[in-house]
């Protein structure tokens, strides 16, 4: 039989911000994905955090009666807390604390399968625990050494603690860095063959990692869970319709509030994005928040660098659309910020519009490799002709 899983109460404090999840349900997901059981959710308005507590006095004891009456182990924050907004809570509620951001760290150290990914992960664990020491070791009062012994016995355990996580945290970069240089070199060999690079990019479970397996017939790990993949793959695509080889990658998935030292710990994985030719951008059709998810992506693709790409926007899981929402045409154009995007739906599932994605892509490789010459006034204009 196995363990009983431990229950949270997740929070959420709308700021009257747009896009605020008044269900909690991305929350309630990533919770899950991460081993929890949701045993209430609880949502409250207010103009600015509390600098104490984020929340204010009165809610916190509505969440500290809630969390005894549902066996709540754990309370799971839906915004970032400060460390000592953290301490201040677990003192107030008498009940552990934590937020999103430790939240997707958990999940990402669970789902990290290369080396690699799990370098990343550590590196971006390390750096969040620096901030959290206070919390474990505030208990013990500061203890002098003897004169001139620093670092001597009578050092806090909270600074012994901050040298090892340093310590650590230099260790973790050197490995991350000999691991960057040798995916610097796979690149440059694929820079070398003239290679048109792709790169599947998507809100978390958008069905990324599904189209990919879908595409070039692997079996990469794709399930309906948050993060399902954090470690890029990379394939080799053959398109009959340009009878050439391409090359596409499945990456990590992007979320809401990514924090941003996961953004940079994972900047070996992303580089895939940055350094790619087009962008497959895969959108879950079926999920009502799907524009703000297109958006969520965009900012992430502009931090890294990769903004202005092009891209085609994939609106996959087509098969789970109710009937009345299904969309009269399969591939469009919309304009965003002045510039034509084109659209298609597809299944993954299914393999609908796939056959019709493929030949998008040769359309694309073919451009890259005979690219237009650029308009020259003076070869169609005779008044910029030159003069006899």
């Amino acid at each position: 039989m196995s363990d009983p899983k431990p229950k949270v109460v997740l929070v959420g404090v709308d700021f009257g911000l747009p896009n605020f999840d008044a269900e909690l349900s991305e929350l309630g997901l990533l919770a899950q994905s991460a081993g929890y059981e949701v045993a209430d959710r609880i949502t409250c308005k207010r103009k600015a955090p509390d600098a104490a507590l984020f929340i204010g006095s009165g809610k916190a004891l509505e969440i500290k009666a809630l969390a005894a009456a549902m066996g709540a182990d754990e309370i799971l924050f839906d915004q970032a807390l400060s460390p000592a907004q953290q301490r201040n809570l677990e003192r107030e509620l008498e009940c552990p604390v934590n937020d999103r951001i430790l939240l997707v760290l958990e999940i990402f150290s669970q789902r990290a399968r290369s080396f690699e990914g799990k370098l990343q992960v550590e590196l971006a664990r390390l750096q969040y625990l620096t901030t959290r020491l206070v919390r474990r070791w505030s208990h013990l009062e500061r203890q002098r050494g003897g004169v001139g012994h620093r670092g001597g016995p009578g050092e806090r355990q909270i600074e012994l603690d901050r040298r090892m996580l340093n310590d650590s945290i230099k260790r973790t970069r050197e490995r991350l860095g000999k691991v960057k240089r040798q995916r610097q070199t796979q690149r440059k060999q694929r820079e070398r063959s003239g290679t048109f690079k792709v790169s599947i990019v998507g809100y978390t479970n958008a069905g990324k990692s599904s189209l990919f397996n879908a595409l070039v017939k692997a079996q990469t790990y794709a399930a309906d869970q948050l993060f399902a993949t954090l470690d890029t793959t990379t394939r080799q695509m053959y398109l009959a319709a340009a009878e050439a080889t391409i090359s596409i990658s499945d990456t990590v998935g992007f979320i809401r509030d990514l924090p941003h030292g996961l953004v940079a710990a994972f900047s070996a994985t992303l580089q895939e994005s940055v350094e790619a030719n087009l962008l497959l951008h895969v959108v879950d059709a079926a999920n009502p928040a799907s524009f703000e998810q297109i958006e969520e992506v965009r900012r992430v693709l502009h931090d890294i660098g990769a903004g202005d790409i092009e891209q085609i926007l994939v609106f996959n899981k087509l098969d789970l659309i109710a009937h009345a929402r299904t969309p009269e045409r399969m591939q469009d154009v919309l304009t965003h910020e002045g510039h034509d995007i084109t659209r298609l739906f597809v299944s993954a599932h299914t393999g609908e519009g796939l056959d019709a994605l493929r030949a998008l892509l040769a359309e694309r490789y073919q451009s890259f490799m005979n690219p237009v010459d650029a308009y020259t006034p003076a070869n169609d204009d005779p008044r910029f002709a030159p003069i006899s």
